[in-house]
């Protein structure tokens, strides 16, 4: 009687971790949209400033104003994002970057 609780408790202890491991595990990351670290990017910009300020507002910023084109061809303006003013900027690639 003793050899068949030990074998029930080696059981229910082995089933327990188990159930736990499944418990914790969490769902894989949904993929995150690929930024270029070194953004803004120079290069030749065939954005118009509407395009520009499209992209800007994709990324949940609103109010986009000043927008204009440097000599490096990156879009950079001012824009809204919660209470505060950012300037933003928008490259070649489509990347947004705020500061």
């Amino acid at each position: 009687m003793k050899t068949g609780a030990l074998a029930m408790a080696l059981l229910m202890s082995i089933g327990g971790t188990a159930i736990a491991q499944t418990q914790t595990t969490s769902p894989l990351p949904s993929p995150q949209p690929k930024v270029d670290n070194h953004a803004p990017l120079p290069g030749a910009n065939s954005f118009t400033e509407s395009q520009a300020k499209g992209k800007i507002e994709e990324k949940g910023l609103t109010q986009v104003s000043n927008l204009e084109k440097d000599k490096d061809g990156i879009w950079r303006g001012m824009a809204q994002r919660g209470n505060a003013k950012v300037k933003v900027a928008v490259d070649y690639r489509g990347n947004v970057t705020v500061n």
